[in-house]
């Protein structure tokens, strides 16, 4: 393995961000997010085809990262082959935990919130900015503050505990008492909702600079 000297900037500026990140630096994490997340995605969808399925895979993978930043070894790999190890891993587990699972057949639809809600989430999953990245950006933190007040309590709970503390899915529906199903459920509205009012808060950002 070529040593740490002999690394492309992008690794040695990611090294710097995992680096930071273990230190508990949030905008470098967002930052660390921005760089690879597209990255990742691509190597867990290969794996797990379902694309909701993915994008759970890929927070899960974060929220990883995020807790265990600390134990990156530049003397071992370097960082895109590290992160890409993980989030392959945990694909190749998902995919494990639904072999082991019963299959249960989807009603069909009807039309109703159930098939709306699958739609807007297709919807989100654009290649526009996450919150991650839009988080990153926004100059003003109050920002965030007031798109978390826009949420429902159990909608900012979920969030902070997955994001802020760094707990994974199952964790959070534990700590809530509340079927995994519907954490994932808060989250990914969660989610939904702090992009659309993240974009308004970076694009008056924007205006006011200009």
């Amino acid at each position: 393995m070529p040593a740490a000297t002999d690394w492309t900037e992008r690794s040695r500026e990611l090294a710097r961000l995992l680096a930071r990140a273990g230190l508990g630096d949030r905008a470098a994490f967002a930052t660390l997010y921005e760089r690879t997340s597209a990255h990742l995605f691509a190597v867990i969808l290969r794996i797990q085809r379902d694309r909701a399925q993915a994008e759970d895979i890929l927070q899960e993978v974060y929220v990883n990262v995020w807790r265990s930043a600390q134990s990156f070894d530049a003397a071992q790999s370097q960082p895109l082959t590290w992160l890409t190890s993980i989030a392959r891993n945990r694909a190749i587990d998902s995919l494990r935990r639904a072999q082991t699972q019963p299959q249960i057949q989807a009603a069909p639809t009807s039309g109703g919130d159930d098939e709306q809600e699958a739609d807007v989430y297709e919807q989100v999953a654009d290649d526009g900015d996450g919150p991650m990245q839009l988080l990153s950006r926004a100059s003003d933190a109050r920002a965030l503050a007031r798109c978390m007040q826009e949420l429902s309590a159990a909608q900012r709970q979920s969030v902070a505990l997955a994001f802020f503390d760094g707990l994974s899915h199952a964790e959070v529906a534990e700590q809530m008492r509340q079927p995994l199903g519907t954490v994932k459920s808060w989250v990914r509205r969660a989610l939904m909702a702090l992009k659309g009012c993240l974009e308004s808060a970076v694009q008056r950002d924007a205006q006011g600079s200009a």
